[in-house]
């Protein structure tokens, strides 16, 4: 199963039979002749539209049927919406999700579990891309972050909760567990991006994470990652038969999908912050697949598609799944730690045991 990008302005899919045709027009600016391209319609798990593209009716119709999905982004790959099948019936996971979320005390151990996943694998490729490294003051200063990031961890895991709930429960996150939480997460992102500099060898302008606008073409790649990402573990926790607008670390908001969030932190490293680090160690992308308009930096056209290739290239390597310890790829991991959340929501499972990476 793999994901359709269209990435080609005004391009149009169609169906025909059980293919997908993706007629792409002449690109004057470039210089590219009209073509189409055939894609076999049951490989196709979710089409993402980047821009001025069509998908007409059928093909929808197609791709609902087939449980795939259509996530529609704007020409620089901003999320705008997206085109879902049916919600499972599995009833029983949505209430308990529910009881749980209501569950204060119950609610912040299992977020204190997501973040605990997302600080082991940030240190974790800390440590992994330091090692083997002859000793300097850069692998000092490595070694540095990765000792906060492993402080930060042990504090998850001593959190005192509040079995009564907050001070406040109108504010739940003020001067409570889940604010404190809070407060560790954002200082482990921190270190992590403070090292995260030392371990790019091109030098972009990259100073720290910088999310709206993003100001410089790291901050680009991340940011288009994670949004690529929240798409698929969306996808995920639906599959699995939750709610994705009930979180536990996250809060809720009108239109925020909270548990997708949740479940994203523990898979960013292992997936986007590698992907960043490959395309921009390796050379695959350079300063010109980036343009700067007005103060912002995007991808240019090559530059994104340079940059696809290398995330479903990650999303479709194999892996041994840490709890599970059979291959699996890492977007078949997205569903299967949703799943794992469902087992831990149902009581079948004493505790959920977050995704980290060796």
């Amino acid at each position: 199963m793999t994901t359709l990008y269209l990435t080609e302005p005004y391009s149009t899919v169609r169906k025909d039979g059980d293919t997908l045709v993706v007629q792409i027009p002449e690109n004057k600016e470039t210089g590219a002749e009209k073509r189409s391209v055939r894609v076999p319609l049951m490989k196709v798990e979710q089409v993402v539209v980047m821009g001025d593209s069509t998908v007409t009716t059928p093909a929808l119709l197609a791709l609902l049927e087939q449980n795939a999905e259509v996530c529609f982004c704007d020409y620089w790959g901003r999320f705008k919406g997206r085109l879902a099948p049916e919600v499972t019936k599995n009833v029983f996971v949505r209430t308990g999700q529910f009881r749980l979320h209501e569950s204060y005390s119950r609610r912040v151990a299992l977020a204190a579990r997501f973040v605990r996943g997302k600080l082991h694998n940030q240190r974790t490729l800390i440590l992994r891309s330091n090692r083997g490294q002859e000793a300097s003051a850069a692998s000092e200063r490595l070694a540095g972050y990765a000792g906060q990031i492993g402080a930060l961890i042990g504090e998850v895991e001593r959190l005192p909760i509040e079995e009564d709930g907050p001070p406040d429960p109108r504010y739940p996150q003020a001067q409570s567990a889940l604010g404190a939480l809070h407060g560790l997460e954002g200082a482990g992102a921190a270190a992590f991006f403070a090292a995260f500099r030392h371990l790019l060898k091109q030098d972009l302008g990259f100073d720290g994470r910088h999310r709206r606008p993003p100001t410089d073409p790291i901050n680009v790649l991340l940011s288009y990652g994670y949004t690529l990402l929240m798409n698929h573990v969306l996808s995920a926790v639906q599959i699995a038969g939750f709610d994705p607008y009930i979180g536990f670390l996250h809060s809720e908001g009108y239109g925020k999908p909270a548990l997708a969030l949740d479940l994203m932190e523990e898979m960013r490293t292992p997936i986007v912050d590698s992907v960043v680090m490959t395309v921009i160690n390796k050379g695959i992308l350079r300063a010109e697949h980036f343009e700067d308009v007005l103060g912002i930096h995007r991808l240019t056209v090559s530059g994104r598609k340079l940059y696809l290739q290398q995330f479903e290239q990650r999303l479709n390597t194999e892996i041994e799944h840490p709890v599970f310890k059979y291959k699996a790829t890492y977007r078949r991991c997205l569903e299967l730690q949703a799943r794992l959340l469902a087992k831990f929501v149902l009581g079948e499972l004493p505790e959920y045991r977050p995704f980290q990476i060796r």
